[in-house]
């Protein structure tokens, strides 16, 4: 790792403390916890959001639709607009404005601040991991990081999980498992951690010519690194047959980020979609769809599915900046990137043989978002969630929790908080995975949804735009350019009803002109706690450990 950690840092602030008494008996049985989050997701992309009937249908999700159809659907699942703090919040049970709002690299480093001058989740802040470790759940991390990496501190290893195969950085090449360069040369990102080893998986490396164009160069390894991942998903499954322990297992998968590449026998399967990047887009989902599958597949045949809960969700929606991106987010408005519906309400369902029979094939219409689910867990876990403190965060001047236990509106138990409030997120950096100030960009309110852009930025919200059921169709359109101002003021502000007008088309800030200053104060109120840490600049070492002692990775 870059750095050595200081004295503070070695200190209890990592170690694991939480006041929250037990909430269930010895006796009664815990289930499996699966997380399954999906990169770059969009609504259009699941079979389940699209009309049976309709003829011109492309996304093929069967896996997916059929965990919703016995599952409970979360018709209102609300993350951040962009990767790394929607993880953040997963991972710290904290609205990004308290944790995370930034897609800096992960090699950022401000040595002036030890808390929360790096990447990702700040040093200090208890873990969904490590709480579920306190109830001896066995923990285990696939696939996607993108929560820090800049010191050993910072690793999904020392973040609770007992075990990770996985990459740190917000994306890699899908065959060359690299990213970026270090001294004009390509560095790898992929990593294992577990009892015995800890270091880059340089044995999983594909040959030198492998690659999306040559996925079969001849006397050479080429294994796509999704197969690799999930194989990891289901091997860790398998094992855990036995097990008289509960598990707690993340998945994050590599797809549907870009960049767009996927096996040729995938691709194959779409050749009548005449759009490069959507035929792209619809073979990832396909692909992605499978993996569930498999998944599922292990769950029941090791006999652990009845007693194993299912959470699937995406990080944000799909990415509609340009159309190369190949994603679709129809009917919502935006995408990745953007604080309109399409950006931040995402595709969702809690599935697998833990969900009350009485529950499954319902649609949930409450608000439940990314940082509820630590205390969901928690909850089911065995914990009282009522009384939880993060006393560890607080001592060093984090925010506490701010998610709420989730259990009571899911199973239909009606116990707990119901959600009255959702902070939508943002920053004031002009560029895409640049650092910036924290910001509210806005309040969702049941039914109502108030968006305030950037003042640095005129209060322009961009992808204001709605794209067609077969997005990207060829044409030139470039979604992110397309802007809308949203205001201080009620002529030029941004109100909608979103539960009666789901694509925001009708802006009623003129004519509800009081609820518009009641959420705006509330914005402004909300302004004044953010957490906006300086995250710093890319640092030099973190080449000089990728290409020395690494030998070509990042870690």
């Amino acid at each position: 790792m870059l750095l050595s950690l200081s004295s503070l840092l070695l200190s209890p602030l990592l170690m694991f403390f939480l006041s929250a008494a037990p909430r269930v008996s010895a006796e009664q049985k815990r289930p499996n916890i699966l997380h399954i989050l999906v990169d770059d997701f969009g609504w259009e992309q699941v079979g389940y959001h699209h009309d049976p009937d309709a003829q011109d249908v492309e996304p093929v999700t069967p896996n997916i639709d059929e965990l919703v159809a016995n599952g409970v659907e979360l018709d209102r699942f609300y993350a951040h607009k962009i990767c790394s703090p929607s993880r953040t919040s997963i991972q710290t049970g904290r609205s990004p404005i308290y944790a995370n709002v930034q897609n800096v690299k992960p090699e950022s480093v401000n040595p002036d601040d030890e808390i929360g001058g790096w990447q990702g989740a700040p040093l200090g802040m208890t873990t969904v991991a490590e709480v579920l470790k306190g109830q001896n759940y066995s923990t285990r991390f696939i696939g996607k990081w993108d929560v820090g990496m800049a010191t050993e501190a910072h690793t999904p290893y020392n973040r609770g999980y007992d075990n990770f195969f996985g990459y740190f950085h917000h994306s890699n090449d899908y065959w060359g498992q690299t990213e970026g360069k270090c001294h004009l040369k390509d560095v790898k990102d992929l990593w294992i951690h577990n009892s015995t080893f800890n270091g880059p998986a340089v044995h999983l490396a594909n040959g030198p010519n492998c690659a999306d164009k040559t996925q079969n160069p001849v006397n050479e390894t080429c294994v796509y690194e999704e197969e690799l991942l999930v194989n990891s998903v289901t091997s860790v499954i398998r094992s855990q047959e036995e097990s008289d322990d509960p598990f707690f297992l993340f998945y994050s998968s590599h797809l549907t980020h870009m960049p767009l590449q996927v096996p040729e026998e995938y691709l194959d399967k779409f050749s009548h979609v005449d759009n490069e990047y959507r035929r792209r887009m619809r073979a990832m989902s396909n692909y992605f769809d499978w993996e569930v599958g498999e998944i599922v597949s292990a769950l029941k045949s090791s006999g652990l599915y009845s007693n194993t809960l299912i959470v699937l969700h995406a990080d944000n929606g799909g990415e509609i900046m340009t159309s190369f991106c190949g994603g679709n987010n129809h009917p919502l408005r935006g995408g990745k990137f953007s604080n309109f519906e399409g950006g931040i309400r995402v595709n969702a369902v809690v599935g697998g043989g833990w969900v009350p029979e009485g529950r499954r094939g319902s649609k949930e219409e409450r608000l439940i978002t990314t940082d509820d689910w630590l205390k969901t867990y928690a909850g089911i876990g065995g914990l009282d969630t009522g009384v939880m403190r993060d006393e560890v965060a607080v001592e060093v001047g984090l925010s506490d929790y701010t998610g709420y236990d989730q259990w009571g509106v899911i199973s239909g138990s009606e116990e707990g908080v119901v959600r009255d409030e959702v902070i939508i997120g943002d920053t004031s950096t002009v560029e895409f995975n640049g650092d910036g100030k924290t910001l509210v960009g806005g309040i969702i309110q049941p039914p109502y949804k108030l968006l305030l852009g950037a003042a640095n930025k005129l209060h322009r919200v961009g992808q204001d735009v709605t794209t067609p059921m077969n997005y990207p169709d060829g044409t030139d359109r470039v979604p992110e350019a397309i802007m809308r101002t949203c205001g201080r003021k009620a002529k030029n502000g941004c109100l909608f009803n979103i539960f009666e007008d789901p694509t925001e088309e009708k802006n009623l800030a003129e004519e509800m002109p009081e609820l518009f200053e009641s959420m705006l104060e509330r914005i402004d109120e909300l302004q004044e706690e953010v957490y906006s840490p300086d995250r710093g600049k890319k640092d030099s070492r973190a080449c000089e450990v990728a290409m020395g002692e690494n030998g070509g990775y990042w870690g």
